[in-house]
């Protein structure tokens, strides 16, 4: 049967690097959800703080927006670089 969580539960692998990220440019969750809904991408504060936490899948789409409002590569989003 095919398991699509990583070893330790979580349902993705980018937020990690996105709270990183976020946490170096001293923003707070809000101010992500605000920034993304600007560039067109529509998630809410809770939504920041699942993807982040690792409770909730981020779909490629997602991942292209976040990739560029932090101004890096989807691969080093996903720890592939």
């Amino acid at each position: 049967m095919f398991n699509n969580r990583t070893e330790n539960g979580r349902n993705n692998i980018a937020g990690i690097k996105m709270q990183q990220l976020r946490k170096a440019r001293r923003l707070s969750q809000r101010q992500v959800s605000e920034s993304l809904a600007e560039i067109g991408l529509t998630v809410d504060k809770n939504a920041v703080q699942r993807m982040e936490s690792g409770q909730r899948f981020i779909t490629d789409i997602e991942l292209c927006y976040i990739a560029k409002f932090f101004d890096t590569s989807i691969e080093e989003l996903l720890g592939l670089k």
